[in-house]
């Protein structure tokens, strides 16, 4: 089943085009990655896929709604199934992990503040941080940040869920720790998931599926398992999944 259907996407900021054409589906339950080199659009390509910015032409549809052109309230209620965690994190910084968390319970439902921070220390325990719900965000690591953030995003429970470069700038065992989160999180709950990430070793970790976007052509070159698109894909896209190795014909 279809989780998200992109039609005919351009996006573009007045007159600059950042990408045209984008077509694919991401499938209920799958782990899907976009990937692509430095400045092709990934990031952009999220904020679309989540209402932040408006296509230049096409269209998003979520099951057998379009997205696009649902009005606001509409809007609103769909936005109230995903989750979604910024680069970076987004922490606020005077608020502690607890108070982070709560912000999207305090924003969309009606519980009371003793029922929020029941949940928020839930959601965090989900993601390994149990006892940290008093601490700021400059007190725990930058790993425990993102997982921190995670639970933000998990907040709501919602059935697809948004990471944009989530293990940039970690170390490689913290990384790899918040992969193997993502997919206790697919096995758990089932979520759908979308991650921006041009991380080769959380790339061919979690992902089920993916799309490939080309600064160069400025459109997407193809879609598919990333194994099996460094093993049999576009040239210049086993290219990026080969970074640092040989290919079969001697090439990096």
């Amino acid at each position: 089943m279809t989780a998200i259907e992109v039609r005919g996407l351009t996006m573009a900021y007045g007159d600059y085009v950042v990408m045209r054409d984008l077509g694919f589906g991401i499938r209920q339950g799958d782990i899907f990655v976009i990937m692509g080199g430095s400045g092709c659009g990934k990031s952009t390509l999220m904020r679309h896929l989540v209402g932040l910015e408006n296509p230049a032409a096409g269209e998003v549809f979520y099951g057998e709604h379009n997205f696009t052109l649902a009005d606001e309230e509409v809007r609103r209620t769909m936005l109230g199934r995903f989750g979604v965690m910024y680069q970076g994190g987004a922490l606020w910084t005077s608020m502690t992990l607890a108070e982070n968390v709560g912000l999207p319970l305090g924003e969309y439902t009606g519980l009371s503040a003793t029922e929020i921070r029941e949940v928020a220390t839930l959601k965090l325990a989900l993601v390994g941080l149990s006892g940290f719900e008093d601490y700021l965000p400059s007190e725990i690591s930058g790993g425990m940040q993102k997982r921190a953030a995670i639970a933000r995003a998990m907040a709501l429970d919602p059935e697809i869920l948004f990471l944009d470069e989530p293990s940039a700038g970690l170390d490689p065992i913290s990384a790899r720790l918040l992969d193997d989160l993502i997919l206790e999180i697919r096995a758990s709950l089932g979520t759908t998931v979308v991650i921006v990430t041009h991380e080769l070793p959380s790339i061919f970790t979690v992902a089920d599926d993916s799309v490939f976007l080309d600064a160069a052509s400025k459109t997407m070159l193809t879609t598919g398992n990333p194994r099996d698109l460094r093993d049999h894909g576009d040239p210049r896209v086993r290219r990026f999944l080969l970074r640092g190795e040989e290919t079969p014909e001697g090439r990096a």
